[in-house]
């Protein structure tokens, strides 16, 4: 893990707000590690400008709390939600893990690239493209 930390993918600004503990579990930690290495550093190191995760590993009263899925990847540690800061960067990152033939099993245009979610389940890379 080059360039993101566990920390990243545990802060929540919800989570801090309604006293959540959003620890990691170590299943969950090793999930992050092989989704930053297989996708999330090789993507930063392509870009060469920092990438932010808005929102990374979620417990279930985090999940629950932003409304997500019961069975969101982010609860396993296998999802990240980044943002370059801006929509057409945030297109152009979308667009780079499509390029770089970086392994993912979702990767979702939100909200016009609000953000952008990839998430990586080893057992299942099937490289759905999705468009919230």
């Amino acid at each position: 893990m080059k360039y993101f930390s566990f920390q990243e993918f545990e802060r929540s600004d919800t989570a801090y707000r309604h006293g959540i503990d959003n620890t990691m579990p170590e299943a969950a930690k090793k999930n992050v590690a092989v989704l930053v290495d297989k996708v999330l550093d090789p993507l930063r190191e392509a870009w060469g400008k920092p990438i932010t995760v808005t929102s990374g590993y979620r417990c279930a009263a985090l999940n629950k709390a932003v409304g997500g899925s019961a069975t969101s990847h982010h609860c396993k540690g296998m999802a990240a939600d980044l943002t370059t800061g801006n929509r057409v960067e945030n297109r152009r990152i979308f667009q780079l893990i499509i390029d770089l033939g970086l392994p993912f099993t979702q990767l979702i245009d939100e909200k016009n690239f609000s953000w952008v979610h990839v998430s990586l389940d080893p057992a299942d890379v099937k490289r759905q493209v999705l468009k919230l």
